[in-house]
């Protein structure tokens, strides 16, 4: 189509309103990079704003120089691995058969869903499930296995399942697939990207964790770094605790903020390219269709 001048004029507008949301979308996390790289007088002074103000690696260097960092952060991989394995695996299972309308009593579990959208048992129920009932206190399961199944996360996958067109399952079954077979080689490959965008909450959501951390994780070697970092900025673990001099404790108890903000979200940055193809599509057809 032949560009007019109002369609010009659109585009313009569009582009440079989109600009303003990039530039203040991103300047929080640049603003805390500069920061995290910038001498304590500098800081102090405000004189940061986005680009480093005489430049300095010595919070990162402390906090990286401890082993204990390395393995929290090997924790933290453990849990998210486990954990998305888990919640993307029992989210497919229980949004596929509530897609099927013609499914008996679909339409009566459908709501039981719906209202733990809105209603929970509170704090207090759910620790004594998870550490008195169930035991699970101090180890992995109790990290991964409560938040495992999101209702937000099964409407979103039921549509999308939903989406998909009968005749594909019609024609599998006359292959001679069971219903197993159609699921895990007909359904679970055509769902790239809604199972890219709930690979992506889950990791996100347990990455960022440590409040269920902080109430289940006894043993302070089972911590994930989100915690670890919490309790670093929160100055329950003093700048000496983590090896610093007394001439470096001035700079670190500056910078350690920004610093451990960037070391938790950098992985997440880092993982989000890669996905965002599929996270997009499938947030658009889950919203569109339904």
């Amino acid at each position: 189509m032949k560009a007019t001048p109002g369609s010009r004029l659109f585009n313009g507008v569009n582009a440079l309103i989109m600009t303003v949301v990039v530039l203040f979308t991103l300047y929080p996390f640049v603003y805390l990079v500069a920061q995290s790289f910038s001498s304590e007088a500098a800081v102090y002074a405000g004189k940061v704003t986005f680009y480093p103000v005489d430049f300095t690696t010595l919070t990162y260097n402390v906090i990286l120089s401890k082993p204990d960092f390395f393995r929290y952060y090997g924790n933290t991989i453990m849990y998210a691995v486990i954990g998305t394995l888990i919640a993307v695996s029992a989210t497919a299972v229980m949004a596929y058969p509530l897609s099927k309308e013609k499914l008996r009593l679909n339409k009566f579990f459908i709501p039981f869903v719906l209202f733990t959208m809105y209603f929970g048992g509170g704090l207090i129920p759910n620790y004594i499930l998870v550490a008195k009932t169930l035991d699970m206190r101090n180890t992995i399961w109790a990290l991964v296995i409560p938040g495992a199944i999101s209702a937000f996360n099964v409407i979103l996958m039921k549509t999308f399942f939903a989406s998909l067109p009968n005749e594909l399952e019609e024609s599998a079954k006359v292959d001679g697939l069971d219903v197993y077979g159609i699921f895990l080689r007909i359904t679970l490959p055509l769902s790239k990207p809604i199972l890219a965008t709930m690979l992506l909450f889950v990791v996100v959501g347990i990455w960022n964790s440590w409040f269920d951390a902080s109430l289940y994780l006894q043993s302070k070697e089972k911590w994930p770094v989100a915690l670890y970092l919490r309790q670093v900025i929160e100055t329950a673990i003093s700048p000496a605790e983590l090896g610093a001099s007394a001439e470096q404790t001035t700079q670190i108890a500056a910078t350690v903020k920004s610093a451990a903000m960037v070391l938790t979200s950098l992985p997440m940055i880092c993982i989000y390219p890669f996905v965002q193809k599929y996270f997009v599509q499938g947030m658009m057809i889950g919203a569109v269709k339904g």
